[in-house]
């Protein structure tokens, strides 16, 4: 479980903390503007964008009965992230906690996965990386995905704390306010079927495709 937690760290050298995932759209228009609406937008984000993709990866990845399911995963995640910012940021991610990944807790599966990134065959994303090590270690696709979805929310938490700004104090009220639906995405994820994958919000996605046209931005995505 240690390995999960060092991976969890906001502080992992991902660049995750150079992404907003669109939030920054809605600090610039008003619509997040307070602790209040910071954790209705996270919210939105994690049940609607993050648990029907990401989310659903990770149990993919993790119950895979062979490679060609984990290299699958990692198509169906490039092919769903519309906005050009969030795909390339889920990839640049994803080869960085890969990489990560094979040095610190190297198996077979995760260095086919390096190697596919480097020969360009597979795209990359975390939530694959991060499957693949967590299942590697014996841990169960139900806490990895409950890690991987609380890892996610921390990490935009931290970005909202400097980006809209609100306090630290309120950050961490935040994030024990998503436990419970960091639960229920977990039930979630259980439950969907490959025909439910993808199934993101488009309001999400226009605001990452509206990022790249803002006149200042702090954030890459």
């Amino acid at each position: 479980m240690l390995a999960v937690l060092q991976l969890c760290d906001s502080a992992l050298p991902t660049g995750m903390f150079a992404h907003s995932l669109g939030l920054e759209t809605y600090i610039d228009d008003g619509t997040v503007h307070d602790e209040p609406s910071f954790l209705a937008w996270i919210r939105h984000c994690l049940h609607h964008q993050v648990v029907p993709a990401e989310g659903w990866a990770v149990r993919a990845v993790a119950t895979a009965s062979d490679d060609e399911a984990v290299w699958r995963a990692d198509d169906l995640l490039a092919a769903q992230a519309l906005p050009v910012q969030v795909r390339d940021a889920a990839a640049a991610m994803g080869r960085r906690m890969t990489e990560i990944g094979a040095e610190n807790f190297p198996s077979p599966r995760l260095l086919i996965y390096a190697q596919r990134l480097r020969e360009g065959t597979s795209r990359g994303n975390p939530a694959v990386a991060f499957a693949l090590v967590g299942t590697e270690l014996g841990v169960a696709w139900e806490q990895l995905a409950g890690a991987y979805l609380f890892s996610t929310v921390t990490s935009l938490t931290q970005n909202a704390v400097r980006g809209i700004p609100i306090g630290q104090n309120a950050g961490q009220r935040v994030l024990r306010a998503l436990h419970d639906d960091v639960a229920r995405g977990v039930e979630r994820i259980g439950c969907m079927s490959a025909d439910e994958f993808g199934a993101t919000s488009t309001g999400l996605e226009i605001a990452q495709m509206r990022h790249a046209w803002q006149r200042a931005r702090m954030f890459m995505s």
